[in-house]
C-alpha cells in the first residue's frame, strides 16, 4: 500500500479489526525417519556395548535364515509382532525353533487373544518391515509410553553366552550378550519380562 494512503479497519462480524496480518503457523515438523543400522551402531558404541556384526543375503524365514547365515555363534531368535484384541501390542523375542501356542502364550504373559500385527502397525511403531522385526526396532521406540509395545524375552534364550538379532535390516545378523541386550532395552524406556515359555510352546518342538 503507498505511503500516506488511508487504511480502513476490516469489519467482520460487525466489530472492528486491524488489517495487520496475523502470523503464520509454524509448520508441522515431520515424523523423525526410522534409525538405520548406522544409527543402531552408533548407539550401541555411545552405551558401550560390544557387537558383532555378519552381512548376508535377506533372510525372511527360520529356514533361510538356516541355510544362509552361516555358521555364526550364539543363540539365533526370532521376534515376533503381536496385538491382542484389546489393542495392547506385544514384542515377544524366542529362540528360532519355539513354536508357540497363541492361545496359551496369551495366558501365560496376561494379554487378550493374540494375533500377528499389520505390517503398518509394525512400521509405526518399531520402524522395520516383515522379517527384520527385532529388539533392536526399540530404539525406534525410544522415548515413548513404556506400555505402548509390552517386551516379552525368553528365558531359555536370555542364557545364552551370546544372542542374535537383525540390527534393523533382515541382510545382517548382530550379535551381542544377553546382559547388553537388557542395557540397550533399558535405554529404550523399556521394562521387558523374561518368561519361561515352556508352557506356551507347541508340542513337538
Amino acid at each position: 500500500m503507498p505511503i500516506g494512503q488511508d487504511c480502513k479497519p476490516v469489519l467482520r462480524y460487525g466489530g472492528p479489526m486491524s488489517a495487520k496480518p496475523e502470523p503464520p503457523t509454524p509448520p508441522v515438523p515431520p515424523e523423525a525417519a526410522p534409525a538405520t543400522p548406522a544409527d543402531l551402531f552408533a548407539r550401541l558404541e555411545a552405551l558401550g556395548i560390544r557387537s558383532e556384526t555378519h552381512h548376508h543375503p535377506p533372510l525372511f524365514t527360520v529356514e533361510e535364515s538356516k541355510d544362509l547365515r552361516g555358521a555364526l555363534p550364539g543363540a539365533h531368535c526370532k521376534s515376533l509382532f503381536l496385538k491382542d484384541k484389546k489393542g495392547a501390542m506385544w514384542l515377544v523375542v524366542v529362540l528360532e525353533d519355539r513354536r508357540l501356542d497363541m492361545k496359551a502364550l496369551a495366558g501365560l504373559i496376561g494379554a487378550a487373544r493374540l494375533s500377528f500385527a499389520r505390517p503398518e502397525r509394525l512400521g509405526a511403531n518399531l520402524g522395520v518391515a516383515p522379517g527384520a522385526v527385532t529388539p533392536f526396532a526399540l530404539i525406534n521406540h525410544r522415548g515413548r509410553a513404556d506400555h505402548g509395545v509390552r517386551v516379552i524375552l525368553d528365558a531359555e534364550m536370555m542364557r545364552a553366552t551370546l544372542v542374535n538379532y537383525h540390527p534393523l535390516v533382515n541382510t545382517a545378523t548382530t550379535a551381542i550378550t544377553p546382559a547388553d541386550l537388557l542395557r540397550f532395552i533399558a535405554d529404550c524406556g523399556h521394562r521387558p519380562k523374561i518368561v519361561d515359555l515352556a508352557p506356551a510352546t507347541a508340542a513337538g518342538t
